[in-house]
């Protein structure tokens, strides 16, 4: 084994280790260095010195020695030296109160009796500062703010034996910003803020407050924007600058006051037609008002106040859009809401009512502005009529009549409903239709008519149509008379009222029927002794004929569908009355007078034939009546003859009659005019 070292020097310079110096020792190929705290020590292999021991406890009495060693083995310990190790460095806690200060403190270090503290910029501007104390803290002041400095600290013992030093490095605060400035954007509702650089700032901190309400922005520029400011605010801006030892003090705030919020509670309402009154809710931070009124055709007009209200003109059908800004010196508020406001419809114009029919009127307008729909209405009487529709055209029926009515068009919008001052028109109806109570007969073509008249005055026409034509009277009472109506005919009767309203429907026709023409022409033939033949004209309107012959002697009569008959029982020689009614189908009947009529004279009896002579012969009869005189006839194929007698006599003598005839023979009464007759018996001579 090599020898034993022998130590020349040991001494720490660090608070965990102990340097040892030795002299070499030949064939020595490494060294261990041992430190032996009481029961404890640390071993450290070298391979020649000095060496260092390591891992050693500050402020802390070590015993030293030193072995060498070869292949060989190691030799014994060298003497020992007693070593003390340095203090510890003291641990920093170090912080910038302000920006022209730096605070530094650390705990207590072992076995320590005194520190010095040493601060110097660290771009080695400047003067260094120091300071030793017995405190574990102390304040460097009047340094530069936002400043890097360097701090180195120590701990000596009692002998005044420095320990270890530590360095730190610590920038001071920032100093507050400076020129803070406030650009308001009053259309984005945000301002941007800015300020001068301060030196030594990392980051800048904007507060905008107002209340409780806090917005910040952090920025590394000199300038921030902040976004969603509410209206009608204050707010107060600071700025606070950072870095990595703190913040400065926040600048002097400023006042930022927003433009105010839009107006609220904006009522719009027509205080009279033609005027619109925009009231609103004052606004905060609004110093004056501005209103702007569109119509819906593109004009626009303003009003400029510092009151709650506005008076515009406005017109009938329009619509307004309207909306209120409030000002003040930050600028316009943001845009509210936008109202709308219809006024009502105009009136309809170009009224005109005209009647269709007595019970229905057609009115016409023309259209108006702002109309979505129209209503007419009429009141009259005890009814209001009423017609909607989106046309500007009405038809109001079932009018009642003889009443007079206020027809009033409105119109409407969905917006505003209906125009109330539309003047109304007076129309008035026709007059109501008569009702015919009674009609009479006042003579042969006379007929009255009476009617129930109207309450209103009235002028009544009344009609009789027929076939045989129209025949009309007028009246303004209630009655009239229908003259010269011709026989034999249907009338239908009706009446109508006129006024200057116009004319009533017809009323209910009543039928009328006049009695049945006598017949013009009647003439009465005797066909035989006792019969008479009466034959006549037709009677318009009749259906059947009574004809009557009567004398003191007795009556005849037929009553027939025929236009003749015969009648019988008829006595000669005697003057009657002739007498005919027409009667119709429902029984009406006119009493006809004829001239009167004669009857023949009678025929003769007990006619006889006596021979003459070979060529003549005569004719015996008996007279009816000694007035009447008689001819006699005698007809046979070879000629015709005849004998009248003397007045008085009651025979007459044929002579010169051809021979080998036969011949009839007929004694009749001698007329005074007509043919003869030829219903007396006849004799057969041959």
């Amino acid at each position: 084994a090599p020898d034993i070292p022998v130590i020349d020097q040991a001494y720490s310079k660090l608070s965990n280790s102990i340097t040892v110096e030795w002299r070499a020792v030949p064939g020595a190929t490494n060294y261990m260095l041992t430190a032996q705290d009481g029961d404890s020590f640390v071993e450290t292999l070298v391979k020649n010195s000095p060496g260092t021991v390591t891992g050693l406890k500050p402020a802390t009495l070590y015993r030293i020695t030193v072995r060498s060693i070869n292949s060989g083995g190691k030799s014994q310990p060298s003497p020992f030296r007693k070593v003390k190790t340095v203090l510890a460095a003291p641990i920093l806690s170090v912080c910038s109160p302000s920006c022209d200060s730096i605070a530094v403190s650390w705990k207590a270090v072992h076995m320590a009796a005194g520190f010095s503290v040493s601060l110097m910029r660290s771009d080695g501007l400047g003067r260094m500062l120091k300071q030793n104390t017995t405190n574990t803290s102390l304040i460097f002041t009047n340094l530069d703010p936002g400043t890097l400095y360097t701090i180195k600290a120590y701990a000596w013992n009692a002998n005044g034996m420095p320990g270890d030093d530590v360095t730190y490095n610590q920038r001071t605060s920032p100093n507050a910003p400076v020129d803070v400035k406030v650009a308001f954007n009053s259309g984005a509702l945000r301002a941007i803020i800015s300020w001068m650089p301060t030196e030594g700032a990392l980051t800048y901190s904007v507060t905008v407050s107002s209340g409780l309400l806090k917005l910040r922005c952090n920025t590394s520029s000199a300038s921030c924007m902040v976004p969603s400011l509410q209206c009608s605010s204050e707010y107060y801006v600071s700025v606070t600058a950072y870095n990595d030892a703190g913040s400065s003090e926040p600048t002097d705030a400023v006042s930022l006051k927003t433009v105010p919020c839009a107006p609220v509670h904006i009522s719009i309402e027509e205080d009279e037609p033609g005027h619109l009154l925009v009231s609103w809710s004052g606004v905060s931070l609004g110093h004056y008002y501005v209103v702007f009124v569109k119509s819906d055709d593109g004009l626009e007009v303003h009003c400029n106040t510092s009151y709650t209200q506005c008076h515009f003109q406005s017109d009938c059908g329009f619509t307004y859009f309207i909306s209120v800004f409030a000002y003040n010196k930050a600028g316009q508020s943001p845009l509210g809401d936008v109202f709308n406001y219809t006024t009502a419809p105009c009136c309809p114009s170009d009224f005109r009512a005209v009647f269709t029919s007595s019970d229905t009127v057609r009115v016409t307008w023309a259209p108006v502005r702002g109309a979505d729909l129209y209503e007419t209405r009429a009141a009259g009487g005890s009814s209001v009529l009423l017609c909607r529709d989106t046309a500007t055209a009405c038809a109001l029926s079932a009018l009642q009549c003889s009443t007079r009515y206020n027809i009033t068009v409105y119109s409407f919008s969905e917006a505003r409903g209906s125009s109330s001052s539309c003047e109304p028109q007076n129309v008035a109806t026709a007059p109501c239709s008569p009702k015919i109570k009674n009609i009479s007969k006042e003579g042969l073509s006379v007929i009255s008519v009476q009617w129930q008249p109207n309450k209103e005055e009235a002028t009544y026409v009344v009609t009789a149509r027929g076939e045989a034509g129209l025949w009309h009277c007028t009246s303004t009472r209630n009655s009239c008379t229908l003259v010269d109506l011709p026989c034999g005919s249907a009338f239908s009767v009706s009446a109508i009222a006129r006024s200057p309203a116009g004319q009533s429907l017809p009323s209910y026709s009543i039928p009328l029927e006049t009695a049945p023409c006598c017949p013009n022409d009647l003439i009465v033939t005797q066909v035989a002794q006792s019969v008479t033949n009466i034959s006549w004209s037709v009677g318009r309107g009749a259906q059947t004929y009574v004809t009557t012959l009567e004398s003191p002697k007795g009556l005849a009569k037929c009553h027939t569908l025929q236009t003749y008959c015969l009648l019988g029982c008829i006595t000669c020689g005697t003057n009657y009355t002739v007498s005919l009614r027409a009667i119709s189908e429902t029984g009406l009947t006119s009493s006809c007078t004829y001239q009167g009529y004669s009857s023949s004279a009678c025929c003769p009896s007990g006619v006889k034939l006596y021979r003459l002579s070979n060529n003549g012969i005569r004719v015996f009869w008996r007279a009816s009546d000694e007035t009447i005189n008689y001819s006699a006839d005698l007809r046979g194929s070879k000629g015709n003859f005849s004998c009248t007698p003397s007045p008085g006599l009651s025979h007459c003598d044929i002579t010169k009659i051809p021979c080998g005839d036969i011949y009839t023979v007929v004694v009749a009464p001698v007329t005074n005019n007509g043919p003869k007759l030829t219903f007396c018996p006849k004799k057969i001579y041959s």
